[in-house]
């Protein structure tokens, strides 16, 4: 009877330790400091970025906006992350990365607080998104993008190099739009 009740306990554990948060009920902040979740966009395709506004790859924001205006209607959002990990290219507070963005590339893409992306103090968001891309467990710079589907798993990864309008982020996009 003790090895009965001790391996029903064993499997009670082990099955609540593999019930994982869902991607759409973790919780975030918008730029704003409001608390959201990325439930906020269920059924919606995104493209979650991390983003920086010091970087060689900043202008990556004009291609974003252009993407998210393009599919929006269609339901699609670009989401981004402001992270100051990586040659401490995000310096500013929210408000300042906010102006940033609105004066210089008209963003009107949801942005949210900045979070860190890798290491201990890595955005749980960013633990499952590297998680279940089964790619590298870290982010290798500023603008890698994850495209998720409507019910937040990841369809595909694109390193930070790979333009948002590059023929296989656009392709990617439409194919997850049907």
């Amino acid at each position: 009877m003790k090895l009965f009740a001790a391996l029903l306990l064993t499997l009670g554990l082990t099955g609540a330790a593999s019930a994982e948060i869902s991607t759409l009920d973790i919780a975030l902040k918008d730029i704003d400091g409001k608390a959201t979740s990325l439930k906020a966009h269920k059924g919606k395709v995104m493209l979650v970025v991390n983003v920086a506004s010091r970087c060689g790859l900043t202008r990556q924001y004009n291609q974003l906006q252009a993407v998210h205006t393009k599919y929006a209607k269609k339901g699609f959002t670009v989401l981004g992350f402001p992270c100051n990990q990586f040659g401490k290219q995000e310096p500013g507070t929210e408000l300042e990365i906010k102006k940033f963005c609105t004066d210089n590339y008209s963003v009107t893409f949801p942005l949210h607080s900045k979070i860190e992306v890798n290491g201990k103090g890595a955005h749980p968001l960013y633990k499952k998104l590297k998680k279940d891309s089964g790619g590298s467990d870290k982010i290798g710079w500023n603008f890698e993008k994850f495209l998720l589907d409507g019910n937040g798993k990841v369809i595909k990864r694109f390193s930070p190099r790979t333009k948002p309008d590059a023929p296989e982020v656009i392709a990617a996009i439409e194919k997850a739009l049907k």
